[in-house]
């Protein structure tokens, strides 16, 4: 009976050391990968200045190919949805709205994840023309709510994201270098 009553205190020592060490942790979370396309920025635009154009090199397209996507407002405009459904869990349920569009540099949207986990974040494509290329930043940031962020120290977003941004910034350099 004392081993049990020694184990239970250990466990609760651990989970409060955990919850004030994430009282010290950020919230926020930001990851971003870039890619140098052989294409004049106003090609890379064309292929990251809408909903639709962002679906045809979104890498989740892969995970989920029957995935039910639905669109309202005016695509290429602020305040344009895309909304989709998959039983794929790492799709899950969501939608995307355009929040800010600089022609030909930003294309900003707010992403809301409902399931399988509900979540919000913000993603962004950043283009910027270097000689006659142009250099592509996608990116996203977020906040982990408490007691959550203690993730931010353990987690390596590389490992998770790293291989669909890759893919994604992947199929939109062949998409503007055709």
């Amino acid at each position: 009976m004392k081993a049990l009553k020694f184990i239970g205190i250990g466990l609760l020592a651990v989970i409060a050391v955990l919850l004030i060490v994430a009282l010290f942790v950020s919230k926020d979370f930001t990851y971003e990968k870039s890619i140098t396309i052989y294409a004049p920025i106003d090609s890379v635009w064309e292929n990251t200045n809408s909903l639709a154009a962002l679906d045809k090199w979104s890498p989740w397209n892969d995970h989920d190919p029957n995935m039910k996507k639905e669109m309202s407002g005016i695509d290429g405009t602020i305040g344009a949805k895309q909304s989709w459904v998959s039983d794929v869990e790492g799709v899950g349920v969501g939608n995307q709205v355009i929040k800010n569009i600089e022609k030909p540099t930003l294309f900003e949207t707010e992403l809301n994840f409902l399931k399988p986990h509900e979540s919000q974040g913000n993603a962004y494509v950043k283009l910027r023309t270097v000689g006659t290329a142009t250099n592509v930043t996608w990116g996203m940031t977020g906040k982990m709510p408490y007691p959550f962020n203690i993730m931010n120290l353990f987690m390596n977003m590389e490992k998770s994201m790293g291989k669909d941004w890759n893919n994604g910034l992947m199929k939109l350099k062949k998409l503007s270098e055709k």
